[in-house]
């Protein structure tokens, strides 16, 4: 049987160069797999991609299409306490990330925020109680 697992997220970017900085100022390390095309970063068990935009549309087969403002999709940075969530909150909003909204008490009982890259893919940063990181970071569902 197949086990269903994310292994690899690729954001498609408009400005490679830029937005490679911007992960590595985020804290993120580029593997030696990259290059001028691709950038991959190990992020603690899933790789994230950077790849053209127009590329990667073409590489799928679909049209290229001017980058929507609101995509309905977001990635999550989950936190082991809230102090933890404004942090990062911080450190994004000091290596160029456009924040969104700024870190609050939400309605399920959590404590979160989002800020955006510069290609406007959003980013939740998060602490959940209900969702603990095991001792490698990583998140444990009840």
């Amino acid at each position: 049987m197949m086990q269903p697992r994310v292994t690899l997220v690729t954001l498609g970017v408009t400005n490679m160069e830029r937005s490679r900085a911007f992960y590595e100022r985020l804290g993120f390390v580029a593997s030696s797999a990259s290059n001028a095309d691709v950038t991959f970063f190990e992020a603690n068990g899933i790789v994230l991609g950077l790849f053209g935009h127009d590329a990667l549309a073409e590489d799928a087969k679909v049209p290229t299409t001017p980058v929507p403002q609101f995509r309905g999709v977001s990635l999550a940075w989950n936190a082991e306490s809230e102090t933890a969530v404004d942090a990062i909150i911080d450190h994004a909003r000091a290596v160029g990330a456009l924040i969104l909204k700024p870190a609050e008490k939400v309605f399920w009982g959590g404590y979160s925020g989002y800020f955006a890259d510069p290609d406007g893919h959003l980013w939740e940063v998060a602490y959940n109680p209900s969702f603990p990181l095991d001792p490698s970071g990583r998140l444990q569902l009840p």
